[in-house]
Order: C-alpha cells, then sequence, then structure tokens
C-alpha cells in the first residue's frame, strides 16, 4: 500500500528545515571621518543586523566584547579592525583599516595605580625635553616611584634608587650622574599639572638629570603674585596671573626651578598621589609606581 505523508508531518519537517537555516549575522561598522591624532579614542558605531553578540579586535593587542565600544590609540600606526558578529553557531567576520597619525606636540603618558596622566612636554626647553625623552625611550622611569609627596605643593619622582626600595630606604639622591643646564622661560610658570627638573643647591640652578616633580600646589592671590614679582624681578602675563588664580600652583618656585611640560589630561591624578598617607620624610607609606611612555 503506498504510504501518504499527513500534511502535519509535512509541514513539520519543513519548520525543521527552515529553522536549522537560520538567518545569518551581518556585521557591519562605521569608522569616524575626522582625522585620528595620537593618543585618540575612538567610538565605534555598530551597525551590524541579526547578530546576538559581537567580538572587536582593534589591531593592537586590546578586544572587546561591547557592542560599540570606545577604544584609545596610544600610538600612530595603521591598525586592522575586526569585528565579529555571532547569532547562534553562525560567525561572520568583517575588517576595516584605521589611521591614526602621530601627534604634532611631544606627548608622554606617565601611568600610576592611581590612574593615568597624559603630559606635553615643551620645545622651548629642549635640553630637558630631549633628556626626558631619552631616558623614556630607554625604560629608566618604569618601575620607579613619586618617593616625595607633599599635598598641596608637589609629587616627585625619577630616582633610580627608588626601584625596588626597601620601606624604611632614604630616596631622592640617584640620578643617572649627569645634570642640566637651566632653561628658564618666561611663559612656563609653576601652575598646578606643571613639570619641573629637581635640582641640588647649586648657583647655576642646573638641574637634576632624572628627577622630575608634578606641581600640585595650593590657592594663589594676587598678592602672593606680587611678591614673587617683587622677589625674582619680573612679571607674569595677565594669562598667567588668571591661570594662578584658577588653578592654583606655586609661583615662588619660578626662576628657581626649570618648567619642562605640563600635564594636560589627568590633574585629578596628581589629587589623589598628593593625598597619599606618608611617613616621615614624605614618601607615601604605599609604593605609588610610574611608567612612562611616549605618544609617537
Amino acid at each position: 500500500m503506498k504510504q501518504i505523508l499527513s500534511p502535519v508531518l509535512l509541514f513539520g519537517g519543513l519548520a525543521l528545515v527552515l529553522a536549522s537555516c537560520g538567518v545569518k549575522p551581518q556585521p557591519s561598522f562605521v569608522l569616524p571621518t575626522q582625522k585620528l591624532v595620537a593618543p585618540a579614542k575612538v567610538t565605534f558605531q555598530n551597525q551590524s543586523t541579526n547578530a546576538d553578540s559581537f567580538e572587536w579586535d582593534f589591531g593592537d593587542g586590546t578586544t572587546s566584547a561591547e557592542a560599540s565600544p570606545t577604544h584609545e590609540y596610544k600610538h600612530s600606526g595603521n591598525y586592522t579592525v575586526l569585528l565579529k558578529a555571532t547569532k547562534g553557531n553562525k560567525t561572520i567576520t568583517t575588517k576595516q583599516m584605521i589611521q591614526v597619525t602621530a601627534p604634532e606636540r611631544c606627548l608622554i603618558e606617565i601611568e600610576t595605580d592611581y590612574g593615568t596622566m597624559l603630559a606635553e612636554l615643551y620645545s622651548s626647553t629642549p635640553k630637558h625635553r630631549d633628556n626626558f625623552l631619552k631616558l623614556t625611550e630607554e625604560g629608566f622611569f618604569d618601575g620607579l616611584l613619586f618617593h616625595r609627596v607633599i599635598n598641596n605643593f608637589m609629587i616627585q619622582g625619577g630616582d633610580p634608587q627608588s626601584r625596588d626600595a626597601k620601606p624604611d630606604q632614604r630616596l631622592g639622591m640617584g640620578g643617572p650622574g649627569y645634570t642640566i643646564p637651566a632653561e628658564f622661560v618666561d611663559s612656563l610658570v609653576h601652575t598646578k599639572g606643571a613639570i619641573a627638573a629637581a635640582r641640588t643647591n647649586n648657583p647655576e640652578k642646573a638641574s637634576s638629570g632624572s628627577q622630575f616633580y608634578i606641581v600640585h600646589g595650593n590657592t594663589v592671590n594676587d598678592g602672593l603674585l606680587n611678591q614673587v614679582e617683587a622677589t625674582r624681578g619680573f612679571h607674569y602675563t595677565p594669562e598667567q596671573r588668571k591661570a594662578y588664580l584658577e588653578i592654583g600652583g606655586t609661583p615662588h618656585l619660578d626662576r628657581e626651578y626649570t618648567v619642562f611640560g605640563h600635564v594636560i589630561e589627568g590633574l585629578d591624578v596628581i589629587d589623589k598621589i598628593a593625598g597619599a598617607e606618608t611617613a616621615p620624610g614624605d614618601r607615601p607609606k604605599k609604593d605609588v609606581k610610574m611608567k612612562i611612555t611616549v605618544i609617537k
């Protein structure tokens, strides 16, 4: 007898076939149209369809599973960005190239346990800038401590003897074995975030070859600025006065120590480090290590 399949079985089988075929995910994303300069934060616009999950590879060794992530490229280069879109057991990949150009300014990144600071080194102090870049490229600063921290004043580091220093070890006398001639520039003052070279008490005011400090500072008023002007024999510009009055600093150090850079992002990190509990001698009870990278 000829077997006849019931309509129920026919339609049920068709449903199984359609379910097993499924719908393929379609990955797609849009890159920003503006020029990207390192360090560059990029938000990727995900326009994928039919996907349940995503996996991004930004081309610099980092990944993300967010739908539309924001990623920071710290260095210039051409990066291949991969996006994998998955639905069920099906994964489809798409990729695009993104270009990040080198910054025109000389930028460095200072990483700490309290956060990261982005800073500019000034071309108007070339001896200090070039020396700092050289040491940074050599990895000289990596693992060193901010060994002297005074709230409302400054945070200081760069002593090579601070690497793996014992808790009770006296620090602040180490260096690379040379000094740098002072480079005083009228436009560079000790407002909050200023990076300046530490030094010993020497008549030439020559800088340490490696030790530096970042100004935390305190509130400043016109009376204090007038006093510094009278003592040092120079005059602040209206812009410098405005900066001091708004964000504070340490004007009594102007023309005494070379300012060669400034923190442009991460002033709150200075606040956090400056607020750390310290032992006698101004060393933080919990080590504050640094890692410095040149942005290029």
